[in-house]
C-alpha cells in the first residue's frame, strides 16, 4: 500500500547561522545536526540547502566515495577541483562530481548576491572508481509544469558520459533526480519506476521565498498517491514508497510557482 510521510521544514537541521552560510540538512551530518534517526534514504545520504554569502563559501576539501551533485537555485557558485575544473555555476546548472578515489574541490559564492543551491550527496553502486566531473543545464521552460530528468543512472537513456551535454547528469548510483516548476493552478503526475518490488522517492520543495527554519510558509502544494495525500510548503520534504507504476500526482494549491525536486531512490 502506498503511503507518505512529511519531513516538515521546522525538523529539518542546519543550526544558527553561521555569519557567511545559511543552511537547511534534510539527513544527519554529525556532529552538527542527528536528524532524529534520519541518517539516509536509499542510496541518498546528504541533501543541504545552502546559502552562502558573497566572497565565502567552502574551501578546498577532500571528498571520496560518494557521489555529489549540486542543483543551482540562484546566484553564482564558482566550484575548483583537483581534477582542474574551474566552472561557474549558475541558475539552471547542475555539477555532479563522482569523487571515487577521492578529490578536492571549493565551492564558493561568485559575483554581487548571495548563491542559493541544493547540495545532494549518493553512495555509488561500487567503490574505488576513477573520479569524474560533469556538468549539464536546465532552462526554467524545460521544467516549467513538467518533470524535467536532472540526473539519472550510468546506462539509463539519454545519461551521456561527456563532461557537457544534453540530457540527465550521469550518476554511478542507483538514484535520478527529476525537478519541476509548478504553475498556480496547474497539476502534474509521474509514474513510479516500473522495476519489481516496492518504488521509492523523496520530495523537497526548495525555500525560493528567503530562508527559514520555522514552519513551512510560501508555495504549497498537494501530493496524492494512492489513498494517501500531504500537503507541502516551501522547505517541508516527504518519503514516499509505492508500487511500481503507481501514480504520483502534485497540484499547485497557492499564488506562487512551486519548485519542487524529485528523487527516484534505489532504482533497478
Amino acid at each position: 500500500m502506498a503511503r507518505i510521510e512529511l519531513r516538515e521544514n521546522i525538523k529539518r537541521g542546519g543550526g544558527q547561522p553561521k555569519h557567511w552560510l545559511q543552511t537547511l540538512y534534510t539527513f544527519a551530518v554529525p556532529p552538527e545536526y542527528f536528524a532524529d534517526g534520519h541518517e539516509s534514504f536509499g542510496r541518498l545520504r546528504i541533501i543541504n540547502e545552502d546559502r552562502v554569502k558573497v566572497d565565502n563559501g567552502f574551501g578546498f576539501h577532500y571528498h571520496q566515495e560518494f557521489e555529489i551533485f549540486s542543483y543551482l537555485v540562484r546566484g553564482e557558485l564558482k566550484h575548483q577541483d583537483s581534477m582542474e575544473n574551474v566552472e561557474i555555476l549558475r541558475r539552471g546548472d547542475i555539477q555532479l562530481t563522482s569523487a571515487g578515489t577521492g578529490i578536492r574541490h571549493s565551492e564558493v559564492c561568485n559575483g554581487s548576491e548571495d548563491v542559493h543551491f541544493v547540495q545532494i550527496w549518493a553512495l555509488p553502486w561500487k567503490g574505488r572508481l576513477t573520479p569524474k566531473y560533469y556538468t549539464r543545464h536546465f532552462t526554467d521552460d524545460e521544467k516549467r509544469d513538467k518533470w524535467a530528468l536532472l540526473v539519472a543512472p550510468v546506462g539509463s537513456d539519454g545519461a551521456l558520459t561527456d563532461r557537457e551535454g544534453d540530457g540527465p547528469a550521469p550518476v554511478q548510483s542507483n538514484v535520478a533526480l527529476w525537478a519541476t516548476l509548478l504553475s498556480p493552478e496547474r497539476s502534474i503526475s509521474r509514474a513510479m519506476p516500473s522495476s519489481a518490488g516496492e518504488r521509492k522517492a523523496y520530495l523537497q520543495v526548495v525555500q525560493t521565498s528567503g530562508f527559514n527554519q520555522a514552519g513551512a510558509r510560501g508555495a504549497h502544494v498537494r501530493v496524492k498517491i494512492g489513498s494517501q495525500s500531504v500537503e507541502m510548503k516551501e522547505g517541508d520534504g516527504a518519503f514516499v514508497h509505492a508500487s511500481p507504476g503507481e501514480a504520483l500526482h502534485m497540484e499547485n494549491l497557492g499564488s506562487s510557482v512551486a519548485e519542487v525536486l524529485l528523487f527516484d531512490v534505489d532504482i533497478e
